[in-house]
Formats: C-alpha cells, structure tokens, sequence
C-alpha cells in the first residue's frame, strides 16, 4: 500500500531480519527482575518428548557486553501461553495469534531500534565498547543513547502488540496495576524485563484462553503509558520521536509515542445540513464553519496546526441550548464540511460520538470506552472532529448521588485529556459537548469547553419564516409574500450583530456586576480596568477561575483569527493545504486582526453570561429539588400520623 505524505517505510524486509531473535525471546531468556518483585516463581516442568532443551538467549545487540544471570524458572512465554489451554496438544488458535502478534511486535520494535541506532551513530558506539575503544568523553552519550534506544523499543512494542491484537478485543475487562519492570539500560534488558512481566501477568490472569488477548492489551496500554511518561524527561529522543514511520504490511503508524490507530477515515451515515438550513444560532454556525476550516490547516508532516501555535484554535466547545434548538443539525453541518473538506483533499476524516452506551455497569469498561474515543479522535493521522451529545447524562457530576460509577468514570477521563498535564493540542482535531441542561454538567469539566456556544434556535421573526419554508420543503405553491428568504441568514451581518450584543451583559447577575464597576471606574478601556471587571466577576461567583481568564483570552484570540479561509483553498488544495507548514502560518498571519477592547469586552460578557446562566439554573434545579423533598416529607408526615391515629 502507498505511504501517506511525511511518512516513512519501514521495510518488510528489515522486520523479518529480527524474526529469529523475536522467536528466541519467546521461547526462552533468563532475567532476574531490578525493580519488579517476583509474585510467580516455579521450577518448570519436564518437557513433553520430542521438544528440545530450551536454547540459552543470545545477544542481539552488537557491542553489547551483558551478564547472564541464570535462574531454572527462565521466562519461557511460548510455553506459558500454550500452556493455558492445559493438556490439550491442540495450540487454541486465540493463542497462536497472541504468539503470533508478540513476536511480530517485537520484530518491528528491533527494526526500529536499528533504524534508530543508524541515525544517531549509536551503532558506532556500540561496535566502539565491545572493541575497548570507547572514548571516555563519549560515555555519557553512549549510555543516554541506549536508553533513549531502549525507550523507543518499549514503546513500538507494546503500541504494536496493541495494535495488532484490536480486532481480537472482547468485553472482558482485566485490571493488572502499573507496569514495574521497566529497565532502561540497553533495549534488549527493556525487552526482557517487560516481557518477564508480562509473562507474570499471564501465569496470574490468563487463567482461561478467553483473559488471555485482555490480559496482553492492557499489559500493554499500562507499558506504553509508563514509557510515554518516562520519556517525557528523557534526552537524545528526538531521532524517534522526530521520525514517523509506517509499516506498510499491517497498515500501522508509528508517530513517536503516540498510540497506533489505523489512519483511516469513515463513511458516515449521518444526513448533512448545509450552513444555510441551520437557522439562527449566528454565531454557534459560524464559528463551526470556521473552526472546520482551521482544522484543514493541519500539517500532517509537523504533525501541528499553524492556528494551534498562533493561537485561536478551539480544541474543546460546549455548544447549549433548549430541546429542539438545533444542536444536532449544528454536528451535522460540522461534520459535512469536514467530510467534504477531506474528501477534496484526501485526507482521512473519523468522526465520533460518545454517547450514552459508553456507560457500562462493569467497573473500569466505562473508563475504557472513553479513552479508546479520546484516542481515536486525537490520532494525529487523521483529521477528527468527537462529540459528546447530551453530556449531562454521560458523564456524572463528581459527589452527586445520582451518578454512577461509569459516568464518574467518564468525568475523569474527559477532565485530563482536554486539560490535562500530558495534554497535546496538535490541531488535527476539536471536541464539542453538547447538552440541553449544561447546568448538570460537572464545574471543572464544563470549565474545560474552552469556546462557548450558545444554540438558541430562531429568534426573529425573519428566522422563523426561513425555517417553515425550509422544512415545508418545495412540495406546496403557497407563495412567499414580502420576505427574502434567508436573507437573515447572511452569516457576516448576522454574526456582528451578535457580537454586538455582548458589548453588555445580558444575565442579571451578571449586570448588577457591570453596573457596580463601570459606575466605580468608568468605561472599561484599560487592562487594569478589565482586570478589575474580572475580579468583580469572582467575587460574585466564586467558580469564575483562572481558566475562565484562559478560556476568555483564547476565545479573543479567536476573533483576533476571525477571518474567512477563502472556500477556493478548500476546493484546491495546492493553493493553501498542501503548501509547507511555515507557508502556511505566513499566510496565516497576513489575515489575523489585531485585538481591540471590543472584542475583550464582548468575549467576557459572552463567557460570564453562560456561567451566570448556569449557576442560576443549577441553584433554581436545587431550590425545586429541595422543595419537592420537604413537600414528600411533610406528607408522609401526615399520613404517618394519620396512620397512628
């Protein structure tokens, strides 16, 4: 198959040059773990006629002078795994493509470690300290290489093995706490040692053929996520992690430490609405269009959007409104611009939804199932676009009684990847959270939505006659009369307008707030004065945080952006989205606005009148709940007495 734009092959060839050592790792190595301690330790049992003594492990890796440490209860891994199925001379074939899987895994993680070695002279290194010629000035840097090289071979072998064994995932669920064995000194005692506790995981959980595909991925998600935080300090990567490389063969991406999904786009079976049948919602509509615009900015050779790095770009939104407003046809316009956007250009597009079938009664499966849609989205192969309709019910407000475990599961997950401290924003992909009652939404996960918008619906009279006719259809002769059909929907004037309106506020909490500043200090027209209009703003809500401040400056960093990509960039790619990364952000820069008081001034409004909105109906929610209660209380109250009597 053909490589993407920015990738490189790895050569089939070069992959199965490691198969016999792959192979001999399997079979049977002797390790004594440095940092794991041992909870399976046996004396193994006598072979089966006909199967020769296990073989002594022998380096690999050239240069490399290793102490053997013998133990008789070696890790032999072929043994282990055919040895679930118990006395059955039939190898189960689930095991036979777990085998299968690993040692391919292991084969790819070589090569890429002897690519790896190629590009940074640490095969020259190593061929130096076998023949005691190493320079003593250069021992630092042989021992940072090795352990660089020891890193990007964990982590292609555990992504790979992931990979690989997707299609073989079951509903089971299997917990097997952090990875420990992972040693650094050179990639073949790596090896060892994760597969040394791999090989304990399976003696302890694998206790039928049906764990044994749960037990090896989340073995390997635990070792990828270890690593991935390991390298995060770690020198001499940037030969790995600066190198993307596909094996063509399995259709697998390796991008650094990113986790491996298969850079393929979907056919969606949604029903697409052009921007002309969303009606109302200006400003919602469009800063979906322009959002969906920036998002073909991507340069998948940097692998980073030019708008992410300027700023302006809207990684997480929260779109709200009543039932029946138009959230829905809101995702079905995004995602019809992106999949037509994508189409013309040829990149891959995958949208998803999480909905609420991810909750799911089994502890940890919730969790699970909102990772594996943060991971799909943000694969930085594709273009992605996620939402999460109705997040009210999917996930759960922390310390409410009323949400589930799942729901609290989800919560947490969302938390840390839209702001999380490993979270990246490559600009490939967006994020929108939708719900009809934002206001059961959790604080800080709601805080996260870093672009509020508001999905009102129509509002003028204009508006609702473009939305008879609209849904009326052509199939009827009733005549028009004195109106311009969808001449209200004429995006510019429509959105100015808008923008406009939030030159004050308009929740009543939040204008008795403006009023009592603007009558202390005047007009807000100085930084100093907008600072103290924030302040303000906190002490009347004491949610009202710093990242409310964060998300207030990148949404003005937005409309500092706010500009149209010309529609004939998207219909010829060559003219922008094909063009080099720093092109690209040069013609970037030539359309950005600068920031005016304005524009500061409306953004806060716009952002503290959504908080206010949802505070006040959260406290009116509790304030009816709480009546409700006491109205049960007095009641059976009654009947209690009555009951006595």
């Amino acid at each position: 198959m053909s490589v993407p734009r920015g990738e490189m092959e790895l050569k089939e060839e070069a992959i199965r040059a490691h198969y016999a050592a792959a192979a001999a790792m399997l079979q049977g190595f002797d390790h004594a773990p440095r940092v794991a301690t041992a909870r399976v330790v046996e004396v193994p049992a006598a072979r089966s006629p006909g199967i020769g003594a296990r073989p002594r492990f022998r380096s690999t890796t050239p240069g490399l002078v290793t102490r053997s440490t013998l133990r008789p209860e070696g890790v032999r891994l072929i043994e282990r795994i055919e040895g679930i199925g118990g006395e059955d001379p039939i190898v189960d074939p689930l095991e036979a493509t777990v085998l299968s899987a690993l040692r391919r895994a292991l084969a790819i993680a070589l090569a890429v470690g002897e690519a790896f070695s190629g590009q940074t002279g640490l095969d020259e290194l190593k061929r130096a300290n076998l023949e005691n010629r190493l320079a003593a000035d250069r021992r630092g840097e042989f021992s940072e290489l090795l352990a660089a090289e020891a890193l990007a071979v964990l982590s292609v072998f555990a992504n790979t093995t992931a990979f690989l064994l997707a299609a073989h995932a079951s509903e089971a669920v299997v917990e097997i706490g952090a990875v420990e064995e992972v040693l650094s000194d050179n990639a073949q005692l790596a090896l060892h040692g994760a597969l040394w506790e791999l090989d304990q995981d399976i003696a302890l959980l694998a206790t039928e053929a049906a764990r044994l595909v749960p037990v090896v991925l989340a073995f390997a998600e635990q070792l990828m996520e270890k690593v991935r935080l390991r390298a995060g300090s770690a020198p001499r990567l940037s030969a790995f992690t600066g190198a993307n490389y596909r094996v063509g063969a399995d259709d697998l991406p390796i991008a650094g430490f990113e986790p491996a999904r298969q850079a393929k786009g979907q056919t969606l079976v949604m029903t697409f609405k052009k921007p002309h049948e969303v009606v109302g919602n200006h400003i919602a509509k469009y800063q979906a269009m322009r959002l969906a615009k920036m998002l073909m900015a991507y340069d998948f050779e940097r692998r980073l959007n030019p708008f992410a790095e300027l700023g302006g770009f809207i990684f997480t939104f929260m779109g709200d409104g009543k039932p029946g407003t138009g959230k829905t046809t809101l995702i079905q316009m995004m995602a019809g611009l992106l999949s037509d956007y994508c189409a013309v250009a040829g990149y891959p597009f995958r949208y998803q939804n999480l909905s609420i079938d991810t909750v799911d009664s089994y502890q940890g499966k919730s969790g699970q199932n909102a990772k594996a849609f943060i991971t799909d989205v943000m694969d930085p192969a594709v273009i992605g676009f996620g939402t999460v309709d109705d997040i009210d019910q999917v996930a759960g407000k922390r310390g409410e009684r009323q949400s589930s475990a799942g729901q609290q599961e989800i919560t947490a997950v969302l938390m840390e990847a839209f702001a999380g401290a490993n979270t990246v924003v490559r600009g490939n992909c967006t994020f929108g959270m939708f719900s009809n009652y934002p206001e059961n939404v959790d604080d800080a996960l709601r805080q996260r939505a870093g672009a509020r918008f508001l999905v009102d619906g129509p509002q003028s009279r204009e508006d609702y006659i473009d939305i008879l006719a609209l849904l009326l259809g052509k199939n009827h002769a009733i005549p028009m009369g004195n109106h311009a059909l969808f001449a209200a929907q004429e995006i510019r004037r429509a959105v100015a307008a808008s923008f406009e309106g939030h030159s004050v506020p308009h929740e009543e909490g939040l204008k008795a707030v403006w009023a009592e500043v603007e009558g202390r200090v005047g007009p807000l027209d100085t930084l100093a004065k907008l600072g103290t209009y924030l302040k303000a703003i906190q002490e009347a809500d004491s949610r009202f945080t710093g990242r409310a401040v964060k998300n207030i400056t990148d949404a003005v960093k937005v409309r500092a952006m706010d500009f149209e990509l010309p529609d004939e960039w998207m219909e010829k790619p060559e003219l922008f989205l094909f063009k080099g990364y720093d092109e690209k952000a040069a013609m970037i820069l030539e359309l950005r606005r600068p920031i005016t008081v304005e524009m500061v001034v409306q953004e806060i409004n716009r952002y503290a009148d959504s908080e206010f909105r949802y505070a006040d109906k959260s406290d009116e929610v509790a304030i009816e709940g709480a009546v409700r209660e006491m109205r049960r209380m007095e009641e059976a109250k009654r009947r209690y007495l009555e009951g006595k009597g």
